[in-house]
């Protein structure tokens, strides 16, 4: 794991064991009914530990580096999420989590400028013509507005692709529509 990563990881896991006795009921010794109304500090605490929700470190192929994890508010965070949960599905060739993941219309297009459609895609996966080993998301810059998304990052591929090993760079960005709950990946 990159020490920014852990760093960050860390800092939040401390934060979140730092927050949990700051129940405004345990704090003042009455019971939650007459607890006093949540401050600004109680609210931040509730978005703090919405955040744990989000464990980055399920994905052992994935590194996310060049941010601030913990200045995500929670609309980032999922976007973030669903990309890494996405990378990983990648890197494992686990395609039912990949069609979870991506709208059925999906159009790839490839660093050659190929283009497939989300199943001709995931067939390469699955067969083995396209093997992801580690996928690095570097500088990820996340956007959203209301039910639709964006993240602008550079890929950093650990591959196989169609028999060339090698670290591919290709900085890109990947639309994300809110979609009964989940955040699902879109075309433009």
């Amino acid at each position: 794991m990159k020490p920014a990563l852990l760093a960050a990881f860390l800092v939040t896991a401390l934060l979140l064991s730092s927050c949990a006795a700051a129940d405004p009921a345990e704090n003042t010794g009455r019971p939650a009914e007459i607890a006093e109304a949540p401050t600004e500090e109680t609210e931040l605490v509730a978005e703090e530990k919405d955040m744990s929700r989000y464990d980055f470190t399920v994905f052992p192929n994935v590194t996310i580096t060049g941010i601030d994890i913990s200045s995500l508010n929670e609309t980032e965070l999922a976007i973030l999420y669903a990309q890494a949960r996405y990378c990983q599905a990648m890197t494992d060739a686990d395609i039912d989590t990949m069609r979870e993941l991506v709208a059925e219309d999906m159009i790839y297009t490839h660093m050659s400028g190929k283009q497939q459609t989300r199943e001709a895609y995931f067939a390469d996966i699955a067969d083995g013509s396209l093997r992801y080993f580690t996928i690095g998301i570097a500088d990820p810059v996340i956007k959203a507005d209301g039910e639709k998304g964006s993240i602008t990052y550079t890929s950093v591929l650990n591959a196989n692709a169609y028999g060339a090993r090698g670290t591919y760079r290709m900085k890109g960005t990947h639309y994300y529509e809110l979609r009964d709950g989940s955040w699902i990946a879109v075309n433009k």
